[in-house]
């Protein structure tokens, strides 16, 4: 997609975990992330783990200096932000290059996680927790 303001071209992806949404745009560039308008290090709180699942697709193709990433993430926290920005990444580098697409799936990137968080039943403590059972 060519971004007329810039002259630039802008490939996008959008990813989702738990309740996270990711929408991750990517320039071409020299590896910048910047995560809702901070650097990325400093809103994935310096963690490494963070760092490395989110650029992870980019890491695998051999791109972390090929591009610029902007990324608008909201709802939940860091790990599933994490985890969308990682589906996000994969999906708008699927669209820069379809041959992506076969390292990308080959390693589960473009694979939606699609678990969530079970809902608490009236007369159980939790989802799932029962009140101790008392026989007489």
């Amino acid at each position: 997609m060519l971004n007329s303001r810039h002259h630039k071209v802008i490939y996008s992806g959008t990813g989702r975990r738990k309740t996270s949404v990711a929408r991750v745009n990517l320039i071409p560039g020299s590896g910048k992330l910047i995560i809702n308008g901070l650097p990325g290090e400093s809103y994935l709180q310096f963690s490494p783990n963070y760092l490395r699942v989110s650029c992870e697709p980019l890491r695998l193709l051999g791109l972390e200096k090929e591009y610029d990433m902007y990324v608008k993430t909201a709802g939940g926290g860091l790990t599933g932000q994490t985890d969308a920005i990682r589906l996000g990444l994969a999906r708008a580098l699927c669209n820069i290059n379809p041959e992506n697409r076969l390292m990308l799936k080959s390693e589960g990137l473009l694979k939606r996680d699609a678990r969530r968080k079970e809902r608490k039943k009236y007369g159980l403590r939790k989802a799932r927790k029962a009140p101790q059972y008392s026989k007489r």
